[in-house]
This record gives C-alpha cells, sequence and structure tokens, in this order.
C-alpha cells in the first residue's frame, strides 16, 4: 500500500483542521496495518479513503464529547475572550459560496461531492468508499450535484440583488 499517505493526508486535511488531520491520518494508517489482509486489490486507495472517514468520524465524536463537558465547565468558570489569530486566510468569494453551499446539503451528498471534486473519484471508487454498489454512487452523486447546483443559484440570487445605486432615489 505505498503511495496511500500523502492522498489520505489531503484527504483528511480538506475535511478537518491540521491538528486533527495529522491525529486521525496516524490512526488511519494504524488501521489500514492491522486490516492489510482484507485491503481489497485494486482499490487500497478508496478503501483507506473508507477507513479515514471512519476514522475522523471517531475522532469527531470524540471532539463533541469534550465540548459538552467545556460547555458544563465554561458555565462554572467562564473563560477569557480570546481574539482571532495572526495569518489567518479568508477564502475567495466563490469559495465561500460553494462552502456555504455544500453547509446547505444533508452531509451524505456533501461528502459525495468532496469525495468526486476534491479527492477525483469516480462512482465505482466512491461506492467502495461509502459501501455502496457503484450504481447507488452513481445516482446518489447525479442527485448531490443537482442539489448543489440549486443550492448555488440560491446563493448567487440572494448575492445578485442589491440595490442599484443609480436613477432616481426613493
Amino acid at each position: 500500500m505505498p503511495g496511500l499517505v500523502e492522498p489520505l493526508r489531503r484527504f483528511l486535511a480538506r475535511r478537518t483542521d491540521a491538528a486533527t488531520a495529522e491525529d486521525v491520518l496516524g490512526d488511519t494508517l494504524l488501521v489500514c496495518w492491522r486490516r492489510l489482509d482484507e485491503v481489497p486489490t485494486g482499490e487500497e486507495l478508496p478503501w483507506a479513503y473508507g477507513v479515514a472517514r471512519n476514522c475522523l468520524a471517531n475522532a469527531e465524536r470524540g471532539a463533541r464529547r469534550q465540548q459538552r463537558v467545556a460547555a458544563r465547565i465554561a458555565v462554572v468558570d467562564p473563560p477569557a475572550l480570546v481574539a482571532a489569530g495572526p495569518g489567518e486566510a479568508t477564502a475567495s468569494p466563490e469559495a465561500e459560496q460553494v462552502r456555504a453551499a455544500l453547509g446547505e446539503l444533508p452531509e451524505r451528498d456533501a461528502e459525495l461531492l468532496r469525495l468526486w471534486a476534491w479527492e477525483q473519484l469516480g462512482a465505482g471508487e466512491i461506492a467502495v468508499v461509502l459501501d455502496l454498489t457503484p450504481n447507488a454512487a452513481s445516482i446518489r452523486l447525479h442527485r448531490a450535484r443537482e442539489k448543489l447546483r440549486v443550492a448555488l443559484r440560491k446563493i448567487d440570487a440572494t448575492a445578485g440583488h442589491e440595490r442599484s445605486k443609480e436613477g432616481r432615489a426613493p
């Protein structure tokens, strides 16, 4: 399974913060090593993406548990306000529109689109990652793309209807 580390690192970096991505990458590689005999021949990367998704889900569940505990503690001892750190980059308006549109979609549709666009997987490979039949993955991908188009049109429509400053004032 050589050559899986960098694609898995990019896969995780697109879905979470850098520190969590590195932690989950380690967990993913450990699971892959332990289950080396279960790796389907010719589908190593999509299989590893499926393992990474599960490891990330476990990490996110753990983070939510920590947040609930922190919220309980914050009631007793509220934290001081923290300012934004230096070097925080802002994304392009187009990237923000896509992120907003993806945020409006159900998580399962958004993940399908991420696998297709970011990881450049075909329907057959997506089927392996999500444990679907290739036909089901193809149908779901088509429907998810349509939902994304609709969501992007809604965002464009709301952004494009600004009042004109030309002509008569009311």
